[in-house]
């Protein structure tokens, strides 16, 4: 089966030498990656540039940067594909406008390609990020969709449904829930719940639930 997995952190710039992104390593993904790679699918990794996990991998890596440059590389690597594992951590926001506040409480717009460190007051606006898991389905209409949900706040419970609400909004086929909020270990959500201890247990499941296609 030809699958694509993503990796990382996306990450997105406040000018021309400094970036907003998060503390995503790439090592699951690429885990998942080489495990596929090894039950015989032909795997194209799509790897953020900030990933700090490094392995020998089989499958085809190709680097991403921003949130719109995956985007891109997903639609340009669409063709043909029968399984998608959104494991990459995309950052949820980007810079808007910066400012710097005057001494008389006045915002001034701030424009270059290395803001200066002397300036006092700097004010940096967030805006959301485009979804990248709403639209895999658009992207990828015949192919079994897995998305992640790394969640912080709350309990196992909130975090789980959480992950019911991505497969119904998002149109996925599963998804797998991680993060404090969960705790140890993954929950595996598709047409039941299951929990695996392990990125081992995780993978094996995975392919559990992969259809078998030719």
């Amino acid at each position: 089966m030809k699958c694509i997995v993503t990796a990382g952190p996306t990450y997105e710039p406040l000018d021309d030498v400094r970036r907003l992104t998060n503390f995503s390593t790439g090592r699951l993904g690429t885990e998942l990656a080489e495990f596929l790679v090894s039950q015989g699918h032909e795997v194209t990794l799509l790897l953020g540039e900030q990933s700090t996990w490094t392995q020998p991998v089989k499958a085809r890596v190709v680097r991403f940067t921003t949130t719109a440059n995956l985007k891109d590389q997903l639609k340009a690597n669409a063709n043909g594909v029968a399984a998608v594992f959104h494991v990459a951590a995309v950052s949820d926001f980007a810079f808007g406008k910066i400012w710097q506040r005057t001494p008389g409480g006045e915002l001034t717009p701030v424009k270059a390609g290395k803001i200066s460190s002397r300036l006092e007051n700097i004010m940096a606006e967030l805006v959301p990020t485009q979804k990248i898991i709403a639209e895999l389905r658009d992207w990828f209409p015949q192919a079994f969709l897995v998305g992640w949900k790394f969640e912080v706040d709350g309990n196992r419970e909130s975090a789980i449904e959480e992950g019911r609400k991505q497969i119904t909004e998002c149109r996925t086929n599963a998804c797998v829930v991680n993060g404090p909020a969960y705790g140890d270990g993954f929950g595996l959500l598709s047409s039941d719940l299951r929990h695996c201890a392990t990125r081992k247990e995780l993978f094996e499941q995975l392919a559990v639930i992969l259809p078998k296609r030719g």
